[in-house]
């Protein structure tokens, strides 16, 4: 009896091991994959409500249901993603005719969409802003000078370049915010909770400069470092040569920039991000007087679109800030990929694209949400700025740093209210 129990223990013994390796396989590559207990939370309650949802819509749409699991789509949420618009005829209208919330994978903008911001108000929003405008003059006393200036709308800087004001009062009307400011793509979404103008507005995103070349504030980088434009002779008229001429301004003002130029993009793009972090995590250890995070790239368009301005009687590429949302459509927010300096990262973005808006009308295009993090989550300041594309010359991007480096300085000046 005694040897019959020692055996099944060491039975039980030698089935429950491989059981035990596993789960600490399993904990070892989680802990390894930055895979925490909350994700593992997230997926859970993402795999209840999906269950959930499909019993609902079983007892209320059976045919529904049937045609979707007949389909072989993985679950109804991808039936309906695919034939939305045969369904329901009117969303697929309307989803066509939106052009601001769905872009080509080939580039951020199609032809039709490389209009700068701010440049498609009516008529009627035209006289709100006009009698805002006037409104706001009444209330505070300004020079003669300022006063007997004509005062332009917002409608109007596509046609002439004149720098404009923005009425604040409009930007906290969420649609106008996202109309006039913002593309969507489609793999995310965002509200008016998380865009919210006065919020960002009041964000103090100043920076006070120092004489000490041993602390930069600034650090300059490229998660991209192999782009060059149409006429690049060498890596000196890369995305690289930008990074050197852009830190030369910046130092103009008065500011310490570090340029950081390693290379992460090579042998292949794929996962460039994730090669920049750990370098990046170690400049801000060896570095902690930084205080802006700046990665500078260059866009990809259609081998006909030109993205160009003129600004002071120069070719100017035109710009565009990108932020990454950690939050996708189809899975909602990204546990591993969290954000802590999300909102403030948003803010920095808006207030230069504002200073860029009301000085430089037509510089810069609308700010691009899209739904994963870019290595933005580092710094509270922090900035992914594409300039120009493959079709520009490297003189014309090279002529936008002046005004980039004006809009950096005007908000880390605190100047942008």
């Amino acid at each position: 009896m005694h040897y019959y129990k020692k055996k099944q223990t060491k039975k039980i013994w030698i089935g429950t091991f491989p059981l035990v390796f596993f789960a600490a396989a399993c904990i070892y590559v989680m802990a390894s994959s930055g895979i925490t207990r909350h994700t593992v939370m997230d997926a859970m309650l993402r795999s209840v409500q999906a269950s959930l949802g499909y019993q609902t819509a079983k007892s209320c749409m059976p045919v529904l249901t049937y045609d979707a699991a007949q389909s072989g789509e993985k679950t109804i949420y991808e039936y309906l993603a695919k034939n939305m618009d045969a369904l329901l005829p009117i969303y697929g209208y309307a989803r066509k005719q939106d052009t601001q919330l769905s872009m080509n994978e080939v580039s951020f903008f199609q032809d039709a969409g490389e209009q700068s911001c701010g440049n498609n108000i009516d008529a009627l929003t035209e006289e709100l802003i006009l009698q805002e405008n006037r409104s706001e003059e009444a209330d505070s006393p300004k020079d003669t000078d300022q006063t007997n200036k004509t005062q332009q709308t917002a409608s109007e800087p596509a046609q002439n370049g004149t720098p404009v004001q923005y009425s604040r009062a409009k930007l906290n009307d969420f649609d106008y915010l996202l109309q006039n400011f913002y593309r969507v793509d489609s793999t995310t979404t965002t509200n008016k909770n998380q865009l919210d103008a006065s919020k960002m507005l009041a964000k103090d995103m100043s920076v006070k400069k120092n004489d000490t070349k041993s602390q930069p504030q600034i650090l300059i980088y490229h998660t991209h470092s192999q782009e060059r434009f149409s006429n690049s002779k060498d890596s000196s008229q890369s995305v690289v040569g930008l990074g050197d001429y852009l830190a030369q301004l910046l130092e103009g003002y008065g500011y310490q920039v570090l340029h950081h130029k390693g290379e992460y993009d090579l042998p292949d793009r794929d996962t460039a991000y994730s090669r920049a972090a750990p370098a990046l995590e170690k400049l801000l250890q060896d570095n902690p007087s930084i205080e802006v995070m700046i990665d500078l790239h260059r866009d990809g368009v259609a081998e006909g679109t030109r993205l160009v301005k003129e600004i002071d009687g120069k070719q100017t590429a035109t710009i565009m800030f990108f932020n990454g949302l950690s939050h996708t459509t189809a899975q909602g927010d990204i546990g591993y990929l969290y954000n802590p300096n999300l909102e403030d990262n948003l803010a920095f973005s808006f207030q230069m694209q504002l200073a860029a808006a009301e000085k430089y009308p037509g510089f810069s295009r609308c700010i691009y949400l899209r739904g994963y993090r870019y290595n933005l989550h580092y710094l509270p300041k922090s900035a992914l700025i594409e300039v120009g594309a493959q079709t520009n010359t490297y003189e014309e991007v090279q002529n936008a740093m002046k005004p980039l480096a004006d809009i950096l300085n005007q908000v880390l000046s605190g100047k942008v209210k």
